[in-house]
């Protein structure tokens, strides 16, 4: 399994999404979210955007006041992540116009069902911008 968890947080450190594809506990989750928070947002932006911490190698990029950080098993490949992080912003920013903190916390289903669509069981199985946004699209027609 490639992709462990991803990780939406804002400047804050206070975690807008979690999607974990590994079981953790809900006291796992919050000491694993703290540490990696507090060590991905003191680093500064002349810092490479790869951290390794526990068993993880953490992937994040800042884009405004968000940070998406991927936990990752140590021989996967940083770049695509960080294509992937990428993607998700320009996938994200294709359904809601220019994507900010509220456009996750007010739709946090749509999100949830984008990373759904585009990661698998810790896999990327899908990354056509079209192919992501098209059910989602086909849900609110007929909302």
């Amino acid at each position: 399994m490639g992709i462990r968890f991803i990780l939406l947080v804002n400047k804050q450190g206070q975690t807008r999404l979690a999607q974990y594809f590994e079981y953790l506990n809900l006291d796992q989750r919050r000491i694993l979210e703290g540490e990696i928070v507090r060590k991905c947002l003191t680093r500064t932006d002349q810092q490479c955007s790869f951290v390794e911490h526990r068993n993880y190698k953490v992937v994040y990029r800042r884009y405004a006041s968000l940070f998406f950080l991927i936990g990752v098993v140590d021989d996967e490949n940083e770049l695509a992540i960080l294509e992937f992080i990428h993607l998700l912003v320009k996938t994200m920013d294709s359904h809601f116009g220019n994507v900010c903190e509220l456009d996750i916390m007010f739709h946090l289903e749509k999100v949830h069902f984008m990373l759904e669509e585009m990661v698998m069981n810790g896999f990327i199985v899908e990354t056509s911008k079209s192919n992501v946004l098209a059910p989602i699209q086909l849900m609110e027609k007929t909302a």
